[in-house]
């Protein structure tokens, strides 16, 4: 889930350079979160003021800086609202995306000897060859999805393909009405449970089980972020997506043929379901995913 595209081949290993720090004390987490139900209504301009916190996430925020008060600098409210102001500046502009990113406390995500860089812009591992994507561009694919909609108006139901530890999926709570996330990696599955049990967040669903299925049971799904690329997006998927619903997806682009070297990149993919058949798919900027696989481990 890391975003760098360094000039490697595909699929990567994760290479973990990242230099560890002294320990800080763990903390607990937020009270339950929930949305306002409104459906969705379209737009052509986003809303660009921000509005009035809603009790929940008022509350959210509130025992999140209550119960990082111990926690150092990584843990303080001041650390993730300077994370948010930075992502602001760097061009997201839907305040939900940046309020729900100032309010998950991101270092209840890493392990803790990488805590103090919880609040940086970067890729930390998470084990097994995994990370945690950089908030930038899980504010960048959050705000596609919601494109269109004002700040006070939630994404309906929502599907993650790629749990991780948690944390993508602790954000998009605070911006949906429903969410529900599928971890293909049983110790990540667990971790990430483990990480969101004290959010106590309940309109969140985890799931164990092959993401490239998607989960028919729960289907149609106003919108689906995938954590992981692949060289296309699984058929089931889109099958899922709702009519009027929005997909986003790190995609593989293989070389051209006799073009030199064997370098693989991979670009943002965001397709809009426009009926039952049709789908307009828009390539957007360069990223850099883990590989999307198939199966259960």
């Amino acid at each position: 889930m890391s975003p760098t595209p360094p000039r490697s081949k595909f699929p990567l290993p994760l290479d973990a350079v990242v230099q560890r720090k002294p320990e800080p004390a763990r903390t607990a987490g937020m009270p339950a979160v929930g949305a306002p139900r409104p459906a969705r209504v379209p737009a052509k301009v986003r809303d660009k003021q921000p509005s009035a916190p809603t009790p929940a996430a008022s509350a959210v925020e509130a025992r999140a800086s209550a119960a990082t008060a111990g926690g150092g600098g990584m843990a303080s409210d001041r650390a993730r609202g300077a994370l948010a102001a930075r992502l602001r500046a760097a061009g997201i502009r839907d305040e939900r995306v940046l309020a729900a990113i100032g309010t998950v406390p991101r270092h209840l995500f890493v392990e803790p000897g990488l805590a103090s860089q919880a609040y940086e812009d970067a890729a930390l591992p998470i084990g097994h060859q995994q990370t945690i994507s950089k908030p930038s561009v899980v504010a960048r694919m959050i705000e596609l999805l919601r494109e269109g909609l004002p700040a006070a108006t939630p994404l309906e139901r929502v599907l993650e393909i790629g749990t991780g530890c948690g944390y993508q999926a602790a954000v998009l709570s605070l911006v949906a009405r429903d969410v529900f996330s599928i971890e293909r990696i049983r110790p990540l599955h667990e971790q990430a449970k483990a990480n969101l049990r004290p959010l106590r967040v309940p309109n969140l669903r985890l799931h164990y089980g092959d993401g490239m299925l998607g989960l028919p049971q729960a289907a149609p799904f106003s919108a689906i972020i995938l954590a992981a690329a692949g060289m296309d997006v699984p058929q089931a998927l889109l099958e899922q997506l709702a009519i009027g619903g929005r997909l986003i997806a790190p995609v593989a682009l293989m070389p051209p043929p006799g073009a030199p070297g064997q370098t693989v990149t991979q670009q943002l993919l965001l397709i809009e379901r426009l009926n039952r058949h049709r789908f307009h798919r828009t390539a957007l900027e360069a990223v850099f995913f883990v590989p999307l696989k198939s199966g259960t481990i």
